[in-house]
């Protein structure tokens, strides 16, 4: 009978069906291969983005902690390593300055016995990488020191970049604002 004429239309019918549904299987099938393939690249780039950038941001992190300990303790030979001589440092308020400006800054707070101290605001701190120099380091920080004795602290905005020269950090460039 599937020979006759009047039932293989259904067969050739019933037969493509068949073709038709282990053609989409197929194809289901190198699509899911590809989504796999596609979203595994993506998510390790990610994750390989994602722990250079944790590994840069805890480098940056502790040059910061280290850099303001040396201010904090007016260790000025420390402070000194910090930063490149060709420094700029730009100041909302005090415009440009330079290396031995921001050394001689922190010379004078030493000798005047100042109690000045920065703080890093926790939570502020953005870090990003300059490729094949180093890192753009952005966040807020709180400077304190006693006046007519009572303590008044300040929250200010900045921007640091950091050279990555020798296996040695040191900041080139300095942006300090929002001083109201």
């Amino acid at each position: 009978m599937l020979h006759s004429t009047k039932y293989r239309p259904i067969f050739v019918l019933t037969n493509e069906i068949g073709q038709m549904k282990s053609a989409l299987k197929y194809r289901t099938i190198q699509m899911l291969i590809a989504l796999i393939f596609v979203f595994g690249t993506a998510n390790a780039q990610t994750s390989m983005t994602t722990t250079i950038s944790a590994d840069l941001y805890k480098e940056i992190f502790h040059e910061d902690s280290l850099l303001f300990a040396a201010f904090n303790s007016r260790n000025v030979e420390a402070f000194k390593n910090y930063f490149t001589e060709d420094l700029e440092f730009y100041h909302d308020k005090g415009g440009l300055t330079n290396y031995d400006h921001t050394i001689n800054f922190l010379i004078t707070t030493a000798k005047q016995n100042s109690n000045l101290k920065r703080e890093l605001v926790k939570g502020s701190l953005e870090v990003y990488p300059i490729q094949g120099y180093g890192a753009m380091e952005i966040g807020q920080h709180q400077f304190c020191h006693t006046e007519n004795g009572k303590n008044d602290c300040g929250i200010f905005k900045f921007v640091q970049v950091w050279q990555k020269k020798d296996d040695q950090w040191k900041v080139t460039r300095v942006i300090s604002y929002d001083h109201k």
